[in-house]
């Protein structure tokens, strides 16, 4: 290992938290460009990214809103190879695809950029050049897996193998999908090329690494003292696992075709590893936006960065990515991350291997013009603080009952009325009860209410003190009556639907960060042009005599038919994964002669003494009492049972196979075991009446 000796301490200047923000610069993760959306990641990361920019834009606030597609990695090129075609022609496809769904749902973005550009490769380039030229970096050479057909090194997913631990072939590099279990190469029997199919060989090759372990003091103060009031707990408790854990070094480069090549002489072959230029992708995506003028956007203290992530995605934005950019030296670093938990739909994981999620393009094509019930439903139910589940009927459930029967039955029934009783021109109030400017104050408070919540990434909190203003509305309206009152006193009228109006008035400015579709409806009807939030806070938003559109119903009911067909989709895919989950036996071998089995000995035999096998996840070193000697035979059994639970028990034994050297145990023979469809090995055991040396026939 060699070291160009980076000097820590030199390598930049922390962020001041505590400094009045003049602009600020929000990014939303990248997704992956080798599928489309779905509600889990709108839930986590993209809706209250989009909620928090626009309510800033609509204080008046300076403003970037930062997104793209992430498009390099070796999941994109394995795609390509399948399909037959380029990891170009597999991220065009996607990133149009994510760009198109996104602006149709209206998230906001200022730029929506990718990490296959011009830009994103000359930007990540200079970065890594920056550090490489400071000493930030540590040189390690490394003997990886090589296929010589194809002249090329093997990432863990194009090496695939027989799981050390279920024995199911077709296990990769990096996990075994059949069991579950993370594997590295090295663990891999009879590990073969996923490209060739040819036994791959070890060769050397080179890689440069952050040294995170020299971070850890910055991080500590930075993270551990600087932001444990204001980052959200399950940030800053998986910050702290990590820290406390103790940071190793992490390769910034690895061996692919794929990628930002490497700006070194002589290093073809090598890209930059995906975790490493991925977030670069914010800064490149800036430059973009604006050329001239992104590094007050980055670089200027009086900046607040905000990073949307899922949890998934916290080490990396909240360790990873500053200790890079502290590295550099003139960046700022995020001022919050905070990172939602996961969305399940149905009482189950989402899973795209498993095709179980609602894309978000197909639900554009399913629900037309009802992009504001999903915006609602995900931020009602958004996984701030724990794992929240998404369910047809609740979608349904809370536009019925609550965007249709409150919120948009408030705003019809006053625009009806006002049409009905003062030709649609907002009458102007007479004269208040104590009821009437106790209803105007609390009005008038709701603007400060949300934005408090929305300051401190409340975003569940600020849409329900929302939909307590549309409430409040409702409330109001129903308890006066006007359509009773009219025929006796049509000047109270006049005041209940001022009233009334001017809460309309005020949603369609404080519901436009949550709700922008029907932000623009309500805006519509009340013929009005959108207001900041400030002007929110005055009581008075629509003159008397304004004369408003005809009513438009804000939403529609949703019918059980349309919920059911949802439904039903899902458990086609729930029962066409049962079935694909079925255990696949593997066909029956070739046959062999009378003669061939007669040559296998199988005896009934005992454990005796049993010991895990040292540096091994999987090996239990095994004494067995075979009735003819005393012996000692390898098992991988170690993940499924431990010594303790094997002494004593009576196994089949394979007694004559040939002796086989395992981690340097000779070991004689072999056990029988079988195989559950989750993966477990269980012991073929003879019955309670076998003696101990009898042979199996």
């Amino acid at each position: 290992m060699t070291s160009q000796h980076a000097d820590v301490d030199n390598c930049g200047p922390i962020f001041k938290s505590g400094s009045v923000p003049e602009r600020y610069t929000i990014t939303s993760a990248l997704p992956y460009a080798n599928g489309p959306v779905h509600i889990g990641h709108l839930a986590g990361v993209y809706v209250p990214a989009d909620i928090y920019a626009r309510y800033l834009r609509s204080k008046g606030r300076d403003v970037i809103f930062i997104g793209g597609s992430d498009e390099h990695g070796v999941p994109i090129t394995i795609k390509a190879r399948k399909q037959d075609t380029t990891p170009q022609a597999i991220v065009d496809h996607y990133h149009g695809l994510i760009k198109e769904s996104f602006e149709k749902f209206g998230i906001s973005f200022d730029i929506y950029s990718r990490t296959s550009s011009s830009m994103h490769a000359a930007t990540a380039s200079e970065f890594f050049k920056t550090l490489y030229d400071k000493g930030c970096f540590i040189e390690k050479t490394s003997w990886q897996y090589y296929d010589e057909e194809n002249k090329q090194f093997l990432a863990d997913r194009y090496i695939t193998g027989t799981c050390p631990r279920c024995n199911s072939e077709g296990a990769y590099g990096d996990q075994c999908e059949k069991c579950g279990s993370s594997l590295s190469p090295d663990e891999l029997i009879d590990p073969r090329s996923a490209i060739s199919g040819n036994a791959p060989v070890k060769k050397e090759t080179k890689h440069w690494y952050l040294p995170l372990d020299r971070y850890e003091e910055f991080l500590r103060e930075w993270i551990l003292k600087g932001h444990e009031k204001d980052w959200r707990t399950n940030v800053y408790g998986q910050c702290k696992s990590w820290i406390d854990g103790g940071l190793q070094p992490r390769a910034v480069t690895r061996d692919l075709d794929w990628g930002v090549p490497l700006p070194l002489p002589h290093t073809e072959g090598k890209v930059l590893y995906v975790w490493f230029d991925a977030p670069i992708g914010y800064i490149s995506a800036t430059k973009e936006l604006l050329p001239d003028a992104w590094e007050k956007y980055w670089k200027d203290e009086k900046t607040k960065l905000v990073h949307f992530i899922g949890k998934d995605n916290i080490v990396f934005h909240c360790i990873i990515f500053p200790c890079m950019l502290k590295a550099e030296g003139s960046y700022l670093l995020p001022d919050n991350v905070p990172a939602n938990e996961f969305l399940n739909l149905e009482g189950d994981k989402i899973s795209t291997s498993r095709n179980w999620a609602v894309w978000l393009h197909e639900y554009l094509d399913d629900f037309p013009g009802k992009q504001d019930v999903l915006r609602y439903v995900l931020t009602a139910n958004a996984p701030e603080s724990k794992d929240n589940d998404f369910t047809w009927k609740d979608f349904q459930a809370r536009n019925n009952n609550e965007l249709l029967a409150v919120f948009g039955n408030f705003v019809n029934r006053t625009v009806v009325l006002t049409h009905k009783y003062f030709e649609g021109k907002v009458p102007s109030a007479t004269a208040y009860t104590q009821a009437d400017k106790t209803t105007l104050e609390e009005m008038c408070a709701y603007p400060g209410k949300i934005a408090e919540s929305l300051e401190n990434y409340r975003f569940r909190e600020a849409l329900n003190e929302m939909m307590n203003l549309a409430r409040l509305g409702n409330k109001y309206l129903t308890d006066n009556e006007p359509w009773k009152v009219f025929k006796t006193d049509p000047e109270r009228v006049k005041t209940v639907l001022n009233v009334s109006l001017q809460i309309a008035a005020h949603l369609s400015v404080l519901c436009q960060p949550f709700l922008p579709f029907t932000a623009e409806k309500l805006c519509r009807i009340l013929n009005m042009s959108p207001l900041g939030w400030d002007e929110a806070c005055r009581a008075e938003l629509l003159s008397g005599g304004h004369t408003l559109n005809p009513a438009e119903f804000l939403f529609e009911k949703i019918e059980d038919e349309t919920i059911q067909k949802q439904i039903d989709k899902l458990q086609a895919t729930k029962e066409a994964n049962l079935k694909n989950a079925l255990p696949a036996f593997e066909p029956q071998k070739a046959a062999v002669s009378f003669d061939d089995f007669g040559r296998i000995d199988l005896r009934v035999a005992q454990i005796v003494a049993a010991e895990k096998v040292a540096k091994t996840k999987k090996l239990l070193k095994l004494t067995l009492n075979t009735g003819l000697d005393t012996r000692i035979v390898v098992s991988g059994i170690a993940e499924y049972y431990g010594p303790e639970e094997v002494i004593g028990k009576k196994v089949c034994l394979l007694a004559n196979l040939e002796p086989k050297n395992l981690k340097g145990i000779e070991s004689h023979g072999m056990l029988l075991l079988s195989e559950n469809p989750d993966g477990k090995l269980c012991f073929v055991e003879p019955s309670p009446q076998a003696e101990v040396g009898m042979q199996i026939r």
